[in-house]
């Protein structure tokens, strides 16, 4: 009893500076007396959002949305994203915000003669434009109204310099450089999709050739040549059906820049060889027969072989 009569004084005499919190409760570390209990779960309030409804609270959220509206600057940005969002949309088939552009073009009566053909010309460079580049909404626009200058500029009598100027009462932020800038970025994809078409046009023109080639030269062996080594002539022009469709596969499979640089005629010439030696029997077209029905020597023959081999692989194990 008298121990815990000591005791007592002690902790009413604990000033309480060594004060901790644990598990939510404020503790006195030196003397061990619970202060405050559950103080950490009290502080923390409820949120307002879990206790009204799903209604309330998506009405609050237009409520500030559109506050935030009110804010010139917000409301600028977020009309700018609003047309952004339709110049982009779908604009393949639904072409009518660039259309709009043209119509208010013309009514500021600067004399714009934009025909269906014209018009028509204008969304096809614009979109093959876009297929190949991806920009802002600011450099779609840009692009768009050198487009349109370029279309119009050689028969109009209206100077640059006021066709920009009504492009800027429309809201377009553009100058003379801009556009020049425009107008050189148009004309080098045009470039870059020319060349491409021209490569395509190039690589079908010599594979076209040496498919002819093919059939002249290997047609131009007769049965008698190959007779020890073909059974008959049906034999033999079975024979020479499979290895032009074999040859027509082999060019589908080798690409313009893998023979672009060769002499097609020798390279055909090393194309019989090759194939002959994909037969059961690689006897039959040999170089010498090949030298003298092509007119090419046998080492021309070997080299054009030796390279099908490293596009190809062996003739012996080649398959498709």
């Amino acid at each position: 009893m008298k121990k815990n009569e000591k005791t007592k004084p002690e902790i009413s005499l604990c000033p309480h500076k060594n004060v901790k919190q644990e598990g939510g409760h404020i503790v006195c570390h030196d003397c061990g007396l619970i202060l405050e209990e559950k103080a950490f779960y009290k502080a923390i309030p409820r949120s307002e959002f879990y206790t009204d409804s799903q209604r309330d609270y998506e009405r609050r959220i237009k409520m500030s949305d559109s506050k935030a509206l009110q804010d010139p600057k917000i409301r600028e940005k977020y009309e700018r994203i609003k047309t952004l969002e339709k110049w982009f949309r779908d604009y393949q088939s639904d072409f009518s915000e660039q259309k709009k552009t043209i119509e208010l073009l013309k009514s500021h009566g600067i004399g714009l003669n934009i025909d269906t053909v014209k018009y028509q010309t204008i969304k096809d460079r614009y979109l093959r434009f876009n297929k190949y580049h991806r920009h802002t909404y600011q450099n779609m626009v840009i692009i768009f109204l050198a487009i349109v200058w370029m279309e119009i500029k050689d028969t109009t009598n209206i100077r640059l310099e006021e066709f920009i100027k009504v492009s800027r009462e429309l809201a377009h932020k553009i100058n003379k450089k801009m556009l020049y800038n425009a107008m050189l970025k148009i004309k080098r994809t045009e470039k870059m999709l020319k060349d491409k078409k021209d490569t395509m046009d190039l690589e079908k023109e010599i594979k076209a050739r040496i498919k002819i080639v093919f059939q002249k030269d290997l047609n131009s062996i007769p049965f008698e040549a190959v007779k020890n080594s073909v059974l008959n002539k049906e034999e033999f022009v079975k024979l020479k059906i499979k290895m032009q469709l074999l040859a027509d596969k082999i060019l589908n499979k080798i690409s313009y820049y893998q023979i672009q640089n060769f002499n097609y005629k020798a390279f055909t010439a090393g194309l019989i060889y090759y194939i002959g030696q994909t037969l059961d029997n690689r006897k039959i077209f040999t170089q010498n027969l090949i030298e003298k029905y092509s007119k090419f020597s046998s080492t021309t023959i070997r080299k054009k072989y030796h390279t099908l081999k490293e596009i190809l692989g062996e003739p012996e194990i080649f398959t498709l």
